[in-house]
C-alpha cells in the first residue's frame, strides 16, 4: 500500500492504460509540457511524446470532435477539460457524435473515449468555474456518466474508463484533488456500473456521490453521537444508477436523503427521487429527501458560496427530522 494523492491515483491510471495499450492518448489544454491545470498529466508529455499527450488551442468543439473522429478510427482519445464547464462549448460533439454514433451507425463504429477533469463548487472560483455538468448530460443517450469521490476509486474508474467501448464522461471534484488514500500496489478495476456502501445502517438510506460523501461521513459522526445508525452509499454511477444497490438498501432502512451538491431542479436527485416512487414506492415509511444545491448561480462570496450547497448540519437536521416521523 502507497499513500497516494487524489490527483496522482488519476495519473497513475492514466500513466498505466498508456504503456498498457497504444491507442491510448491524451488530448486538451495546457495537458502536454505543463502537466495539466491539475497536474493530472504531469511529465507524460516527455515519457510518451507530442502525438500521445497533445497540447490543443482554446476550442473545446474542435479537439473534443477530433477525439469522436480518432475513437471512431479504433483509437483510445481521454480529452481532459481544464474545467468541466469549459465542456459545454462542445454539448453537440459530445451529445450528437460521441452519444449517438454507435447507435446511428448501426454498431459499425464504436467510441472509446473518456472525458474527464475538474468540476464542481470550489473555493470562491465564481459560476462560470463552479458547474456541475451531470444532470446537463444524463438526458444524453448511449453515455456513461461517472463521478469518482476518493484516490482508490478515481483511479479504478479512470483504468475502467478507458477500457470501455463507450463514451464515458468522468467527473472529478476540484476540492478533492489533494485527498490522501492508501492504494494497493496491484493493479484493480473499479466497475463503471456500481454503487458503493461506503457505511452499512439500519435506520435511514442517504445517497450521494462525489464530494458530498465526505460531508455525508462528517454528519454520520454526529448521528453517531445521537444513536442513529445511517447507511451511506456513494453513487459513483450516475448514469446507468445502481438500482439494485439503492434497492437493497432501501428495503433495510425503509427511509431515503438524497444528498447532492448538483442544483435541485432536474438534478441527479430528481431522477432518484422518480425512480425509488417507481420501483421502491411500497417500501417507503416516509417520502424521499432531496437536499440539493440553490438554483442559482454559485456565488463568488465565499459565505454566500457556502450557503447555496449542502453542509453536514443539513443532513443532520434532515435525518433527525425523518426519524421524529417514524411510522
Amino acid at each position: 500500500m502507497a499513500e497516494t494523492l487524489f490527483f496522482n491515483a488519476l495519473r497513475e491510471a492514466t500513466d498505466e492504460e498508456m504503456a498498457r495499450d497504444k491507442t491510448v492518448f491524451v488530448l486538451g489544454e495546457d495537458v502536454g509540457h505543463y502537466g495539466g491545470s491539475y497536474k493530472v498529466t504531469k511529465d507524460l508529455c516527455k515519457k510518451y511524446g507530442d502525438l500521445r499527450v497533445l497540447d490543443t488551442p482554446i476550442a473545446e468543439n474542435s479537439f473534443t470532435g477530433i477525439a469522436v473522429g480518432a475513437a471512431m478510427t479504433g483509437l483510445r482519445p481521454i480529452i481532459e477539460g481544464m474545467n468541466m464547464g469549459f465542456l459545454l462549448l462542445a454539448f453537440n460533439q459530445i451529445s450528437n457524435n460521441a452519444g449517438m454514433l454507435r447507435y446511428t451507425s448501426g454498431g459499425n463504429f464504436k467510441i472509446p473515449m473518456v472525458i474527464r477533469g475538474p468540476g464542481g463548487v470550489g473555493r470562491q472560483l465564481g459560476a462560470e468555474h463552479s458547474q456541475r455538468l451531470e444532470a446537463y448530460f444524463q438526458a444524453v443517450p448511449g453515455l456513461k456518466i461517472v463521478a469518482c469521490s476518493t484516490p482508490y476509486n478515481a483511479k479504478g474508474l479512470l483504468k475502467s474508463a478507458i477500457r470501455d467501448d463507450n463514451p464515458v464522461l468522468f467527473f472529478e471534484h476540484v476540492l478533492l484533488y489533494n485527498l490522501k488514500e492508501n492504494l494497493p500496489d496491484h493493479e484493480y478495476l473499479v466497475p463503471l456500473d456500481r454503487a458503493e456502501v461506503v457505511r452499512s445502517g439500519k435506520d435511514v438510506t442517504i445517497l450521494t456521490y462525489s464530494r458530498m460523501r465526505h460531508h455525508a461521513m462528517q454528519a454520520v459522526k454526529q448521528m453517531e453521537k445521537k444513536g442513529y445508525d445511517p447507511e451511506v452509499i456513494d453513487l459513483i454511477s450516475l448514469k446507468p444508477l445502481d438500482m439494485e444497490t439503492i434497492g437493497a438498501s432501501v428495503r433495510k432502512t425503509h427511509r431515503v436523503i438524497i444528498v447532492e451538491e448538483c442544483m435541485r431542479t432536474g438534478g441527479i436527485g430528481a431522477e432518484l427521487v422518480a425512480r425509488i416512487n417507481e420501483q421502491l414506492f411500497d417500501e417507503l415509511d416516509a417520502p424521499v429527501v432531496r437536499l440539493s444545491s440553490q438554483d442559482i448561480p454559485t456565488p463568488y462570496n465565499g459565505t454566500l458560496e457556502n450557503l447555496t450547497i449542502v453542509q453536514p448540519q443539513q443532513i443532520t437536521e434532515a435525518v433527525e427530522k425523518m426519524m421524529a416521523l417514524q411510522i
